[in-house]
């Protein structure tokens, strides 16, 4: 939810609005039509006094026609159209009252009237409007031209008229945010090492300011990383220059313990500058990385030739068919600073590289380290006996793995007396 958590806030709002407008207006229909019927129903108390008087004087079918029709009700003669009607009809409301029988007998013995009870229904065929009343003895049907059924129509068309303004108020919202997903996309483009990303936006809005904030940012940051770039390039340019020069006069001198020492210098020397600019590469983004499949076995072959020690210095137990995807130059690089700090820190000058459940292994005999991990993968840190070490070797090593997802751990076996640092995976399988 987290990624699109505005989004789905927003979803769910204009979800429980359209619930809550529907809801309301579908208890304000059943509301308002039950109004209507119940005062559209009023008109049966009409009824009931007609006929009461009907019941109670005996009067003809004729003359309650005629009374009937000064309400402009009428009465359907045809039994079998009555029945029909009643049968197909949808029953609106209906009530039962109690009708005196004879006004002869309206007073007996314990003065309790002779009463009969009488129904009347309000129903709906059609559209038309009927009132059915049931005696004890026969039924009448009555109907009202002038009446009409009760039309739902203007609370829809309310009802439609809101839920169209809620969904097109979502639209235009949803519409305003989509440039957020575009904004999102540069910026993971950015993040990424993209520096050519442009984040410009038309438009005065707000996330058009931010857009244009963002490239305002980004062109400084391009502009400071390409003059450190520069500054950089520059550097190791000039410092490559007086160290070829060096080399080349230190094999002029006779004496081979003077060119030996001036020449292990020099090496030393150009090792770090190529690892200055492997730590400015990943620095900048990792961006010329070339992550592509390969056997282990031939990236760790790689760092010990880079190493420059001797084969049988290397003790490996690895499978020749374990492939690994990675940038090989910056992965033989790490696992050469490995074997560089073996031969610094071993007391036998040598180490064992093994393979252990997607893990990577360097074991070498020593001491155990005085700090953590975490304070030899700082950069310019070392330990006492590390004399010639300016404590980038470990900290490239991080910095590299970091770069393949994978993260770099230290162990110390107590009965062995065996170092042990270990590349392993960030996220494991």
């Amino acid at each position: 939810m987290g990624r699109h958590a505005v989004l789905l806030t927003i979803f769910f709002a204009f979800v429980v609005t359209l619930s809550s407008v529907s809801y309301i207006f579908l208890e304000f229909y059943k509301l308002n039509r039950e109004q209507y019927i119940n005062s559209t129903f009023l008109k049966y108390t009409v009824i009931m006094r007609i006929y009461r008087d009907h019941m109670q004087k005996r009067t003809s079918m004729t003359m309650l026609d005629a009374n009937l029709a000064l309400y402009n009700l009428y009465t359907i003669s045809d039994i079998e159209a009555s029945k029909k009607i009643v049968k197909e009809a949808k029953t609106l409301k209906m009530e039962n009252f109690k009708v005196a029988n004879d006004k002869r007998f309206a007073k007996q013995q314990f003065g309790v009237q002779n009463q009969v009870d009488v129904r009347i229904s309000m129903i709906q065929d059609k559209e038309l409007i009927y009132f059915l009343i049931q005696g004890p003895d026969r039924g009448v049907l009555l109907l009202d031209e002038k009446l009409e059924p009760y039309r739902e129509w203007n609370i829809f068309y309310a009802y439609m008229v809101i839920v169209s303004s809620i969904i097109i108020s979502y639209i235009l919202i949803y519409v305003r945010l989509r440039p957020l997903r575009q904004l999102r996309k540069k910026i993971r483009d950015f993040g990424s090492g993209e520096m050519q990303t442009s984040f410009k936006m038309n438009g005065e809005d707000e996330i058009a300011v931010i857009s244009n904030e963002l490239e305002n940012t980004r062109q400084k940051i391009r502009t400071l990383i390409e003059s450190r770039t520069l500054f950089m390039r520059n550097i190791m340019h000039e410092l490559k220059t007086p160290i070829a020069k060096g080399r080349i006069s230190a094999e002029m001198l006779e004496s081979e313990k003077q060119k030996e020492r001036f020449s292990r210098i020099f090496l030393r020397m150009e090792s770090l500058i190529n690892e200055f600019a492997t730590i400015e590469e990943i620095s900048t983004g990792f961006t010329h990385a070339q992550m592509q499949e390969y056997r282990l076995i031939d990236v760790v072959d790689g760092a010990i030739d880079m190493a420059l020690v001797e084969q049988e210095c290397v003790t490996r137990q690895l499978d020749a068919t374990l492939k690994i995807t990675a940038d090989f130059n910056l992965f033989a690089t790490a696992i050469k600073n490995m074997i560089d700090n073996a031969m610094k820190y071993a007391t036998d000058k040598n180490i064992l590289i093994s393979t252990q459940e997607g893990e990577i292994w360097f074991e070498s005999h020593g001491p155990r380290l005085k700090h953590s991990i975490a304070y030899y993968v700082q950069p310019f840190t070392k330990d006492e006996q590390a004399k010639d070490s300016f404590g980038l070797g470990l900290y490239l090593v991080d910095a590299i793995l970091h770069a393949h997802e994978m993260a770099l751990s230290y162990e110390y076996i107590e009965d062995k007396g065996i170092n042990r640092f270990i590349f392993e995976p960030i996220f494991k399988a």
